[in-house]
Formats: structure tokens, sequence, C-alpha cells
């Protein structure tokens, strides 16, 4: 990120829950301040935007926060630097109030997680943040010179910036102009401009994936092609197509779910689906599709031990048990189906770790490679479907290179598991409390 930040020339583009507040995201911070102050500097200034968004609740957390590692960079370059924090609409009034830090945040979050510079872009499940720079296993896909996806997340983060406050370089923070105010403001209002302006970017980029679809599949093209060829455009038609997937249930936007749902439904018996979460707490939908469907699937989750929440203070500490708790209800309600061939739960362990890596891989009958893959920021459970803003990418390739890359991550991923057994439950780590087992139904929606 740092090496892609120094060479970035008109806009570096960064959407994430929070940024940490030690050495390594101060680098980042230093890193943007540099490339600002050479863009002023050289002999034609460059038009450099930096556009940060992040989560307002998260961002705000204790006397050292997000917002205050971003001050200086907005005190230096007004101009330049916008940095937008997404406050839920769901939390105003009393609840606002009453619930208190870090328990506020349970209410619905900004979870998307793209870093992009000039027309490079990262995906990723990953936020800005110490851990995720050193020993949490997640994942990341670098999209290089990629203007159509770098333009739509520009955009993307353009509009969730626009319906979110906008921090001042006194810590302060202000609605954009003519906005509707998120908690003060009417929500229904506040949701209805919101949709608005979010839709208007999606239905933009559609159109033009519409007509891309049109020249390459549609029988027409083959003489456009010819065309394009004699006129010396020799490009070949693409082998991979990447669809953006947006999921804003605030907003009434939910086409990662029906994506998802479709996939899941339309997976037909010899086909092979790896899921992956760090926080498995599938929604009732999927749950249901992945017991009442054809495909084989193998699901990685996290062992209690490589949770983030392990060892946390407070209630936060029980949450693993929760999972635990979940997972084990799942599973036997797979074995009570009989369908522990067809439907495989694996852990991941991984000493000194944490793993917050979430996706899926398609590999359809008889292959051996996936043709597709979703990687982003949703964790496939109530919070992603129904609470938070959430971005993913659906790639869909042909191109045996990249299959071969794809496969190969998904491979490491579920080397370092361990297939659940019945047997998985009786460790002593598995133990789950009463009043866990007693909460959970209760709670499971708010993580």
């Amino acid at each position: 990120m740092k090496g892609q930040i120094k060479v970035a020339k008109r806009r570096v583009v960064m959407a994430s829950l929070y940024l940490g507040t030690g050495p390594l995201e101060q680098e980042l911070v230093d890193c943007l301040e540099n490339t600002l102050e050479k863009s002023l500097q050289a002999k034609f200034p460059s038009d450099l935007k930096v556009s940060i968004l992040l989560d307002f609740t998260r961002g705000s957390r204790g006397r050292k926060n997000s917002r205050t590692m971003l001050l200086p960079l907005l005190q230096r370059f007004p101009e330049q630097v916008r940095v937008s924090l997404f406050h839920t609409p769901n939390l105003r009034g009393l609840l606002r109030l009453l619930i208190p830090e870090r328990f506020n945040e349970t209410i619905g979050l900004q979870h998307i997680k793209v870093y992009l510079f000039d027309n490079n872009v990262i995906l990723s499940g990953a936020n800005l943040s110490d851990s995720y720079f050193t020993n949490r296993q997640d994942r990341y896909v670098f999209l290089q010179d990629c203007v159509e996806i770098a333009d739509f997340f520009t955009e993307l983060v353009d509009a969730v910036g626009d319906v979110s406050l906008q921090l001042q370089g006194d810590d302060t923070v202000q609605v954009v102009d003519g906005m509707v105010h998120p908690y003060k403001g009417d929500r229904t209002a506040y949701c209805k401009a919101a949709n608005k302006r979010v839709m208007d970017v999606i239905n933009s980029a559609r159109t033009r994936q519409q007509m891309l679809h049109a020249q390459t599949f549609h029988s027409d093209s083959l003489l456009t092609q010819e065309d394009a060829a004699a006129a010396g455009d020799r490009r070949p038609s693409p082998d991979t197509w990447i669809y953006p997937l947006i999921q804003m249930k605030p907003f009434e936007i939910q086409i990662d779910e029906i994506v998802t749902e479709t996939l899941l439904t339309e997976a037909e018996r010899g086909a092979k689906v790896y899921l992956t979460t760090g926080y498995f707490n599938l929604t009732q939908a999927y749950m249901d599709l992945v017991l009442g469907t054809r495909a084989e699937y193998q699901i990685l989750l996290a062992s209690p031990e490589v949770n983030g929440f392990f060892g946390a203070k407070g209630v936060a500490g029980a949450i693993p048990a929760a999972y635990v708790h979940i997972e084990r209800q799942f599973y036997s309600e797979v074995c009570s189906l009989g369908q522990q061939e067809r439907v495989q739960l694996q852990e991941y362990w991984r000493r000194g770790w944490t793993f917050h890596a979430k996706g899926l891989w398609l590999y359809l009958a008889g292959s051996s490679l996936p043709c597709l893959t979703l990687i982003g920021s949703p964790n496939f459970g109530y919070r992603s479907v129904h609470r938070d803003l959430e971005a993913q990418i659906a790639i869909v390739t042909e191109n045996r290179a990249l299959q071969q890359q794809l496969h190969q991550e998904q491979e490491q991923l579920y080397l370092r598991s361990g297939v659940v057994s019945s047997a998985t439950f009786e460790q002593p780590s598995r133990q789950v409390k009463l009043w866990v087992k007693m909460v959970t139904p209760l709670i499971k929606n708010f993580f």
C-alpha cells in the first residue's frame, strides 16, 4: 500500500471500518503526507486527491483514534483531503444516548474495505490496522490498471461519503450541504436520499457493463470484433469478468445477498463450494440453502483460539464461545440430515495468528479449478446482510493461470485447518457455559 501511495498521481481512495493508531498505521499516514507534499512541490503540481471513508462509531472510539490520526492531513491539505465518517441511521435518539462506546457498533457499520491508487485497486476483508499488517490471516486481490473497477469504487466511496459526516480540521463533523443528517434528521428521508445517491452509481455502472456484455457475448458482436480488428484494435475478447456486489440493507440495497443466494441455489450436484468466514454465523436463508441444495460444501471457520475476540475483556470475551455454540448447532443439523459427506466444516488454526478471511470459491462439476470467487468484506452472517455497508466482487474467469492462482489461495487457507467431527466438541476448549448458550439466540444478530 505504501508503494502504491508513493507513485499515485491522481487519486488515493481508502474505505475501511477504521484506521488503527499504532506505528504501522502512522507510517501509512506519513506516506500519504509525503506524497501530498510532493504533489504540491512538483514542477507541474498534480491534482492528487485523497478520500478516506471510515465508520463514525469505530473511528471515534477512545481518545486516540482514527480521527486524531488523520487530522494533521486535513489541516495541512484541506483542498486535497476528504475524510468521511459513516454513521448508521439506525443508531439514533435514546438508543444512541444509552448504548455505551464499543457496544454502539453492534447496531450497524461502514464495513467496506477498498484501497485504490489511480487505476489500481486492492479489494479485501482487511481493515487498516496493525494486526492485519502482521499476524491476521485475510484475503486480498490486487487489480492492476483496471480503470472500470477503479472508477466504480471511486464513485461508490464518493456516494457513501456524501451521505456521511465530514471530518473538519478541528475534529468536529458536518453534513454535506443539502444532505439529511444521518441520526438527527428524518430516518426515512435520509435512507431514501442515500439509496438514490448510491443506486445512481450502481445503475450507471450496470449500464456500462451491459454494453460491454452485449459487445462480447451477442452474435452481432462477431462483426464488431472483426471491424475492430480491421481498424487495428486487436484486443481479444475478455476471459475474466468482475462484478461488484453491494449490500446496504439500511438503504434497501441488497445486490450481494441476491447474488449469493442465487449462487448457492444454482450450484448443482457435483459442484464444489468452498466458503470461508472469520465469524461463522450464517443467516437462516444461507443455512437452508447449504443444507437443502446438492453441491458439496467445505466451510472454513476460525477455531476459538484464532477468533479475533479470543481473550477479549468483559462480555466480548464470551463471543468465541457463542460462535462455538452456533457451529455445534449447525453441525448437529448436518448430522441429523445425514449430510456429513456433502457438507464439511473445517477449523483454521495457526499459532499466534487470528483468522479473518472470508469468501467463496466455486468449482463446477468435473473441474479441479475454480471458475468463480467472491472476495470482499461480507461474512455471510446476519450483520453483513442486514446491518452493515458491505462490498465484494465476483471474479468469473476462464483464464487458466488465474484459476490456478485462486485454487492455490484456497488450498493454502484450507491447509491450516482440521476437519470438525463430534469429537471436536468434546474438547475442553469447546465447553460452552450455560449462560452463553442462553444469550446466544438473543444476541446472534448483533455480531
